[in-house]
């Protein structure tokens, strides 16, 4: 086998293989949880969410890519590639906006108690799980048009105008159709990304100006035990936007130079994929080493499986 295609191979093949083991690890985790504690934090509800949401984009990017990478021929028929393009353009978009939505909620939940923002902390919580639903119908139904441009490779040249996915074929048919279609998840990746961004920076400016007045009122060890939770909370939410901004960056880029040819190169095409999946195998260990919740349920698993039904104690909620 080429040296190329072998580390192409095993480069897959590791971030596949560790991303879903973080993520199934963090599902597990908060499963356990919710059947021991009985209760679940609003916060942990978004991260499970998001953890599911990037375990599906392995599955329907990842996983089909590595075996094409490792020579495996005729995957997926027509359909089949229909429903797994269709599946992986709506986990990718969920990835983002719950992302976003995790970032705009720690935003709310330390903003000060003003009258405007009274209404909104007690409510929060309550619409977790519209919000989750309005996500998902309205990314299906964004991503719909995937499907009529999906197909299983044909022998013989590739079309121009055509995402080769080497598992699938995605033939937009005419320069329009592509660039609309490029222009369209660019455009609401960047709205998302913009609005984590702005949660990301309200959240460390909230937290330096209440750093600085507890300082003025508070012996050190007091303003540590009182804001540990949220400084804690704070750094892994903009942890993950730091994480998903970089790889963001570098996927658009990728993606940008795409839109101006009429083929693009394989070599191009697989560097994207792996960029943009880099956010989805990382981030559940972001969770895992930051969330002491998640953290004490696998080490006690590690440690003494049987006694993984005790209740452990409380813990902040990232």
């Amino acid at each position: 086998m080429d040296l190329c295609i072998t580390i192409k191979g095993v480069s897959f093949l590791l971030q596949t293989g560790l991303g879903i083991l973080g993520n199934l690890l963090v599902l597990l985790a908060y499963a356990h949880i919710a059947c021991s504690d009985g209760r679940v934090q609003p916060v942990d509800k978004i991260l499970c969410h998001l953890a599911f949401a990037n375990l599906l984009l392995l599955l329907t990017r990842c996983v089909p890519q590595t075996m094409t990478v490792f020579g495996l021929k005729d995957l997926l028929n027509d359909s089949g590639c229909k429903a797994v393009i269709y599946a992986y353009r709506i986990a990718r978009a969920l990835s983002v906006c719950i992302t976003s939505m995790l970032s705009v909620f720690q935003s709310i939940i330390i903003a000060p108690a003003s009258s405007r923002w009274v209404g909104l902390k007690v409510r929060v919580s309550q619409l977790l799980f519209p919000s989750f639903a309005a996500l998902w119908l309205i990314n299906m139904a964004v991503c719909i048009a995937a499907p009529f441009f999906s197909i299983a490779p044909r022998n013989g040249t590739v079309p121009e105008f055509t995402l080769n996915l080497g598992f699938c074929h995605v033939d937009f048919r005419d320069s329009l159709s592509y660039i609309i279609n490029g222009v369209a998840v660019s455009g609401r990746d960047f709205i998302f990304v913009g609005l984590m961004v702005c949660s990301s920076g309200y959240i460390l400016l909230l937290l330096h100006r209440h750093g600085k007045q507890v300082r003025q009122i508070r012996s050190p060890d007091q303003h540590s035990s009182r804001n540990a939770a949220e400084t804690r909370a704070a750094k892994t939410v903009v942890t993950l936007v730091t994480l998903y901004v970089v790889f963001f960056g570098i996927d658009n880029i990728i993606w940008i130079y795409m839109l101006t040819v009429a083929q693009v190169p394989p070599v191009i095409a697989d560097m994207r994929v792996f960029f943009s999946s880099c956010y989805a195998s990382l981030s559940p260990f972001l969770m895992i080493t930051s969330n002491k919740k998640i953290k004490n349920k696998l080490s006690c698993a590690a440690a003494n499986p049987e006694q993984m039904s005790l209740n452990t104690e409380d813990s902040t909620r990232i």
